[in-house]
């Protein structure tokens, strides 16, 4: 079994208050976790309201299976959101039982 962990960082220059951003960073976790079937939330910076960070963890079990789906999730949140990627962290973990 393999598992990622992804540290995305977006931008929101656009956004002037946490409200606003609030709003923002609900909508790109829920879609993103439909999407994908991930676990996903915003794990820092919460009291900063134009910068975004989420945490995205998933299980799969090639890597070439999650390097796919990290690349589409990526892909996804470029094309459903105005705020701009400033930071990608990718780690893939092997377990074995």
């Amino acid at each position: 079994m393999k598992i990622f962990l992804m540290h995305v960082t977006l931008r929101a220059a656009w956004v002037h208050s946490l409200k606003e951003k609030r709003m923002v960073v609900k909508s790109l976790v829920q879609r993103v976790k439909n999407k994908f079937n991930v676990s996903v939330s915003e794990i820092d910076e919460q009291d900063i309201h134009q910068t975004i960070v989420i945490g995205i963890a998933g299980i799969g079990g090639t890597s070439a299976q999650l390097d796919s789906t990290m690349e589409n999730i990526v892909n996804f949140i470029e094309s459903n959101t105005d705020a701009e990627i400033i930071g990608i962290e990718e780690e893939v973990e092997v377990y074995k039982f």
